[in-house]
C-alpha cells in the first residue's frame, strides 16, 4: 500500500454540524408534541442493554465513552462518513435473536473490535451475535472508511498549512523548516512456523511482524503512512521502497521554501528520523558514535525532543486501536495493511474533531517494546555538510 494523499482537512465548524440520523429525538422534545405517550430510548440506551459477558460486569459498561473510547460526537461523525457505503448493499446482518442491525449497531461493533482488540468470539458474545457477523461487519466498515475517510490523512496541500506545521515544529526545540517526523513500528503476529513462506515475516527480534512507516506532524497527526512490508526488512529498506521516498527524491515533496540561515547558506524543507534511517538532504538523522562534540550533542538533544511526536503518535495509535497492539493471531496478511490504515484514519479523526477522550489518554513514546534501535550506515555527503551547518546555526556559531 502506497502513501495516502487526499484533499484538505475539513473545517471543524462543518464537522460540528454532523448529526446522527439513527439517534431518536429526546423524550422532552417528543413529549411536547405527543403528550405523555412513552417514547423509544436513545440508540445507546437501547444498545447498551445488549451488552453481556465480561464487559457487562464492568462498572463502565453503561458509559459509551468507556466501551468505545471515543465521544458520541465523533461516533456520530464516523457513522455519517460510512453510512452511504455500509447501507448501500443489501445485507442480512442481525443479532442471534434475528433483530436487524442498524447503521449505529454495525459501526459500534466494528469500533469495539478495532479499539479493544478482543477476539471475534468475545465481541460476538458481548453484543449477542455470531462471530461471522462480527467479522463481516468489521470488514465492511474497513472498506467504507478506506473509501470515505482518506481526506483525514493527507500531505499539506498549501504553503500556509505547511508554514504552520514548520512553525509548530520549531517551537518544540528550535529546528527550523522541519516538516515532519518519521518513524517505524511493528505489528506483531502469530504465524505457523512450519510454513516456509512465513519466514520473510520473521524479524530480527524473532517475532513475525508487519511494518508501519509513518510521517507525523507536530499535533501527532499522520501525514503519510505505508503498511504491509515484512518485519524482516530494515527501516532504511522500507523507506527506500516507499512512495514518500520517490516523491521526495523527484522533488515532488518537501519542495517548498528554502530557509536562509546565513549568507549563502539555505536549508531546504526536511523531515527528521532516528538512526535507523539514512541521512539524506531531506531527512536529517542524529549524529552517531562516541566522542561527539558539544555542538553535536546539542543537535541530538533538539532532534530527539522534536522527533518524540512520531513516537508518541505511534504509541497512542496502538494504545487506542488495540487490534494492532500486542500479538495478532494469524491475521490475513492481505487485509492487515488496510486495517492498519483505517486505524490511522480513526487516529486522525479524533485529532481533527478535537475529541475530548484524548485529554484523558496518558502520553507515552513506547510503541515497539522489545525492539532494539537500528542503525543505518547510509548517508549523503551533502546532507552531512548541511547537518553540520544546521548544528552551528542552532548554537549561534554559524558565521553570518
Amino acid at each position: 500500500m502506497g502513501p495516502i494523499r487526499g484533499f484538505k482537512r475539513r473545517k471543524k465548524a462543518a464537522d460540528k454540524k454532523v448529526v446522527d440520523q439513527n439517534v431518536l429525538p429526546s423524550s422532552a422534545t417528543v413529549a411536547s408534541s405527543l403528550g405523555s405517550q412513552p417514547q423509544p430510548l436513545d440508540w445507546w440506551d437501547e444498545f447498551s442493554k445488549r451488552i453481556s459477558g465480561h464487559l457487562s460486569q464492568s462498572k463502565d459498561s453503561k458509559s459509551f465513552e468507556s466501551v468505545f473510547r471515543i465521544s458520541r460526537k465523533t461516533f456520530n461523525y464516523i457513522c455519517s462518513l460510512v453510512k452511504e457505503d455500509m447501507m448501500a448493499r443489501q445485507s442480512s446482518f442481525s443479532d442471534i435473536n434475528g433483530k436487524p442491525l442498524s447503521l449505529n449497531d454495525q459501526v459500534a461493533v466494528a469500533l469495539r473490535r478495532l479499539s479493544s482488540g478482543e477476539s471475534l468470539s468475545i465481541i460476538g458474545d458481548t453484543f449477542g451475535m455470531n462471530q461471522s457477523t462480527v467479522s463481516q461487519i468489521t470488514w465492511r466498515f474497513v472498506e467504507a472508511m478506506e473509501e470515505r475517510g482518506l481526506h483525514h490523512l493527507n500531505w499539506p496541500s498549501t504553503e500556509a498549512e505547511m508554514e504552520q506545521i514548520k512553525s509548530k515544529f520549531e517551537k518544540i526545540r528550535g529546528l527550523p523548516n522541519c516538516c515532519g517526523a518519521i518513524d517505524i513500528t511493528h505489528v506483531v503476529m502469530t504465524l505457523p512456523t512450519m510454513d516456509p513462506s512465513n519466514n520473510v515475516w520473521f524479524d530480527r527480534e524473532k517475532n513475525y511482524s508487519m511494518i508501519l512507516q509513518a510521517v507525523v506532524d507536530p499535533e501527532m497527526r499522520f501525514r503519510d503512512v505505508i503498511a504491509g512490508w515484512p518485519g524482516s526488512l530494515s527501516d532504511a529498506i522500507v523507506l527506500w521502497n516507499s512512495g514518500f521516498f520517490k516523491l521526495s527524491e523527484e522533488g515532488n515533496r518537501l519542495n517548498g521554501k528554502n530557509l536562509n540561515i546565513s549568507e549563502g547558506t539555505e536549508i531546504r524543507e526536511y523531515i527528521i528520523g532516528d538512526p535507523g534511517f539514512p541521512l539524506l538532504p531531506w531527512l536529517f538523522t542524529p549524529y552517531q558514535g562516541k566522542g561527539l562534540s558539544e555542538l553535536q550533542i546539542e543537535f541530538n538533544k533538539r532532534h530527539a525532543a522534536t522527533r518524540m511526536v512520531a513516537q508518541m503518535a505511534l504509541a497512542r495509535l496502538k494504545e487506542m486501536w488495540r487490534i494492532i497492539h500486542g500479538v495478532m493471531w494469524m491475521p490475513d496478511k492481505n487485509r492487515l495493511p488496510r486495517i492498519v490504515l483505517v486505524c490511522c484514519l480513526l487516529h486522525n479523526i479524533l485529532i481533527d474533531l478535537e475529541d475530548e477522550v484524548l485529554d484523558d489518554m496518558p502520553l507515552s513514546h513506547h510503541h515497539d517494546t522489545g525492539y532494539r534501535r537500528q542503525n543505518s550506515e547510509s548517508f549523503d555527503q551533502s546532507a552531512l555538510v548541511m547537518r553540520d551547518k544546521l548544528s552551528l546555526y542552532l548554537t549561534g556559531k554559524l558565521p553570518t
